[in-house]
Formats: structure tokens, C-alpha cells, sequence
């Protein structure tokens, strides 16, 4: 056998082996078919096995958040009650304990403990795991009303909130009106002079009458009397009333039963 063709058999062997014996070259074809379609097969099954698990994370997911007792309620933190004790809140706001956290209704709690005549206002919200908070700003007395025998505390906005018997606290005035109330302009003249006096002053202040918006007057605790008359320029004239007290007690001012502070730049004392 010569060189020559010793060196074309040798170059062809390799592609002669693909296909030498019976039915070789077909057999390596179809396995090589196979294992392509296996590979393209393959993203599908990843793709559904991906789908799978998230359906099975948020299945899971929303089980913690709504049935499960690890996110529920378990304590009603109040913060800001005075007047009132923490259980008239937690009743009135209606939480009950074991309600999934993510369930309860901040807003409606909310609204049904502004119901309380003593709230100005709340707020309440969750505590992530297991609390509620109820944040509340009570009203703060600054008169005392008497109607028919009844005597109700009254907040700088003219709202009745509570009832009392005995002595009113420290720094509540008596208020007589016709009509007290938020949205009686005569409370609202009387309760603005009374809010604008400073604290010391305040405490000489021992009753305020108005029969309408214009003829406001403040009785001190010495029987002298202060006429302040309408609510217009209400905190000039809380600073001219100081400023006359101060010189009546110092002795540069003679002593009046009557101080006249209706137009503050024209001041009568008799």
C-alpha cells in the first residue's frame, strides 16, 4: 500500500467511524436530539417550578398577615389619656384582642374614640407585632358653665366635654353666658379674652360674663371689675390689663374698682 493512500484513509477514519457499523451515525443523531430537546425543555420547568414556590411563599405570606396569631393583636397601648383611664379608651375604640393586626381598622377606631366628649383629637395606629396605639390630645378646661344645676368644664373652643360637682380645677374660670357653645359668638369672645390673659393675670380672674359678643367683662378676685368690651384686639388689651395691674400694685397708678380696657390706647379707671 502506498504513503498516499495510507494518508487519505487516515483523513478519512474520523468521519468513517461516525459512520462505521450498523445503524452507528443514526444512534448518535437521535441521542443528540434528545439531549437538545431536554435542554429546551428545561426553562419551562424552571419557570413553572419558580411559579410554584412563589404561590406557595404568598400563600404563606397571607396566612401570617391574616389568620395567623403571631401578627394579631394582643395589647391596646393608650398614650395621652388623662382625664379619662386607659379601659374607657380601649372600650370605645372596640380592638378586639386576636384580631390579625393587618385587619384592624385604624380609621373606624379612631372616629369612635373621637366620640369621647373629653378627645380633641386621636390618632391610631399599629404596632407591628402584636400592639395598637390610640394616641389622644384631651381637652384642657379653661371655664366652667352652670346650666339648670349642671356644671360643665369648657375647652378654649367653646366644646362642653365634662360634668363636675365640688370645686372646678386650678385656673378654670366661671363662665356666664346666654348660649355657651362652640359656635356661639358670645363664648367665643368671652373664652378668647380669658385665653389671652397671661397665667398670673388668669389667676385674679375669678369670674367672665357676656351678654353678647361686644360687652365682655372679667371680674378679679379683689371685686374690681374689667370691662374688655368685643374680642377685637383681644391680646392688645391682655397686655394693657397686665401692665395696669402691675403699676396699680406698685403704687404708681391709684387704685380704681372699675378698669376700662374696651379701647386699650384710651384707658378709664374709676
Amino acid at each position: 500500500m502506498s504513503r498516499a493512500a495510507t494518508t487519505r484513509d487516515r483523513t478519512r477514519s474520523p468521519r468513517g467511524r461516525g459512520k462505521a457499523g450498523p445503524g452507528g451515525a443514526a444512534v448518535t443523531s437521535l441521542r443528540s436530539r434528545r439531549r437538545r430537546a431536554g435542554r429546551r425543555a428545561d426553562p419551562r420547568r424552571r419557570l413553572l417550578t419558580v411559579a410554584a414556590v412563589l404561590v406557595v411563599v404568598l400563600a404563606a405570606g397571607a396566612w401570617v398577615l391574616l389568620a395567623s396569631p403571631l401578627l394579631a393583636v394582643r395589647t391596646v397601648q393608650i398614650d395621652g389619656a388623662g382625664s379619662l383611664t386607659d379601659d374607657q379608651v380601649e372600650q370605645a375604640a372596640g380592638i378586639e384582642a386576636g384580631t390579625p393586626l393587618v385587619r384592624v381598622d385604624t380609621a373606624t377606631a379612631a372616629a369612635r374614640v373621637a366620640q369621647l366628649p373629653q378627645v380633641a383629637s386621636v390618632e391610631v395606629t399599629r404596632g407591628w407585632p402584636q400592639t395598637v396605639v390610640v394616641t389622644l390630645v384631651e381637652r384642657v378646661a379653661v371655664a366652667v358653665v352652670d346650666q339648670a344645676g349642671t356644671r360643665s368644664l369648657v375647652d378654649r373652643e367653646g366644646v362642653l366635654f365634662d360634668t363636675i360637682t365640688g370645686g372646678a380645677p386650678a385656673d378654670v374660670v366661671p363662665l356666664t353666658v346666654p348660649r355657651p357653645g362652640p359656635d356661639d359668638p358670645t363664648t367665643a369672645a368671652a373664652l378668647g379674652a380669658v385665653v389671652a390673659l397671661p397665667a398670673d393675670v388668669r389667676r385674679e380672674v375669678t369670674g367672665v360674663t357676656a351678654g353678647s359678643p361686644d360687652d365682655v367683662t372679667l371680674t378679679l378676685t379683689d371685686g374690681r371689675t374689667v370691662l374688655w368690651g368685643s374680642a377685637e384686639a383681644t391680646p392688645r388689651k391682655a397686655r394693657v390689663l397686665a401692665a395696669l395691674l402691675d403699676q396699680i400694685d406698685a403704687g404708681t397708678l391709684d387704685e380704681a374698682d372699675t378698669l376700662d380696657v374696651s379701647t386699650p390706647d384710651a384707658v378709664v379707671l374709676r
